[in-house]
């Protein structure tokens, strides 16, 4: 089924809403997955809404919360989200960090007592149209060992960056720091396939091929092997120390049935170039860079396909699984 972003967001913020999110938390909500959606990334698009919609009915999101200011500190402040679907809380820490940023030339916003927070590059956007540098960490429920150990201990801690250029789409890189995503191991566990090698690691911390073993009793696989399991660790410590949030271990599974409020943390920085070697240099040497890539063929620049997916959505509309849709739909209206 062929929708607009309008619909697609009426659907979203009603089912949400019938689950007991206040009007602004789901609206905030069903904004991001609608432009998830609009960037050709479904999977962290509308089939979020039956999993938003159980945490809250379960209480595992508290529908009825409002952000507030914890700490307010100059370039810097902590938002308390309360438990709630954190996506209005992001957003209020994105504009903290970008008028900090414009006093200070750089800002750090931290979101506490929050939960599954969906595509962080999506979240960057707003500070590169700006102008503004941004970057992105949060935490998650535990999916990789500490480098040497058998028990997950680090979430898969995505990160992202968002570069402005003059005239032209921002770069945006926007990673996990698992090899691959849980949901691709779930699904060979589901069609009985073994997964390859360096995927996943069973209950012993040893390389597995077995994707039942690896979701069941075992860990994902870090990019880059041990530089990969320390960047999970420099990001846990962003994310939660620094915000005071949960960590890794504390928090139950985004997608278990039952489970705990997953109090994670998420750290936002901004950075204004004109602070620095200022404006006109900043965008010089982002588009010396740019020349230098696209120089090689086949290179593409990160975001380049998300931007392109997007101007095409609001021309044709977003295509949509009929089940999914015939979901929401009743979600709205239980």
């Amino acid at each position: 089924m062929r929708l607009q972003a309008q619909e697609l967001f009426r659907l979203a913020a009603g089912a949400l809403e019938r689950a007991g999110a206040h009007g602004a938390m789901a609206q905030a909500a069903a904004r991001h997955l609608v432009a998830a959606e609009e960037q050709g990334l479904p999977t962290h698009g509308l089939s979020r809404v039956p999993f938003y919609c159980a945490m809250l009915r379960k209480g595992r999101a508290d529908g009825t919360a409002h952000p507030a200011l914890k700490s307010d500190f100059g370039a810097v402040c902590l938002i308390d989200n309360a438990d709630g679907l954190p996506y209005a809380s992001c957003a209020w820490a994105l504009e903290e960090a970008m008028a900090r940023a414009r006093r200070n030339g750089i800002a750090f916003a931290g979101v506490t007592n929050s939960a599954h927070v969906g595509v962080l590059g999506i979240h960057l956007q707003p500070l590169a149209a700006a102008g503004l540098v941004g970057i992105a960490f949060t935490n998650s429920p535990a999916a990789i060992p500490a480098w040497g150990g058998k028990r997950a201990l680090f979430g898969t801690n995505p990160v992202a960056f968002a570069f402005p250029r003059r005239g032209a789409d921002p770069l945006v890189i926007d990673l996990a720091l698992t090899t691959v995503v849980r949901g691709k191991i779930m699904l060979a566990m589901q069609q009985g396939e073994r997964i390859p090698q360096g995927w996943a690691l069973d209950r012993e911390g040893r390389p597995t091929t077995d994707p039942r073993e690896a979701i069941e009793h075992g860990s994902l696989f870090p990019i880059g092997g041990a530089k990969g399991a320390m960047l999970a660790l420099a990001f846990e410590l962003l994310c939660a120390a620094l915000t005071g949030s949960a960590i890794g271990p504390e928090a139950d599974s985004f997608f278990a049935e039952e489970g705990n409020r997953p109090r994670i943390g998420q750290a936002f920085l901004a950075i204004d170039p004109s602070a620095l070697a200022g404006c006109d240099r900043y965008f010089e040497r982002v588009e010396a860079v740019v020349t230098a890539m696209l120089g090689d063929a086949g290179v593409r620049l990160p975001g380049a396909k998300r931007f392109a997916a997007g101007r095409r959505a609001a021309q044709e509309g977003i295509e949509v699984a009929d089940a999914l849709i015939a979901r929401i739909e009743k979600l709205g209206s239980e």
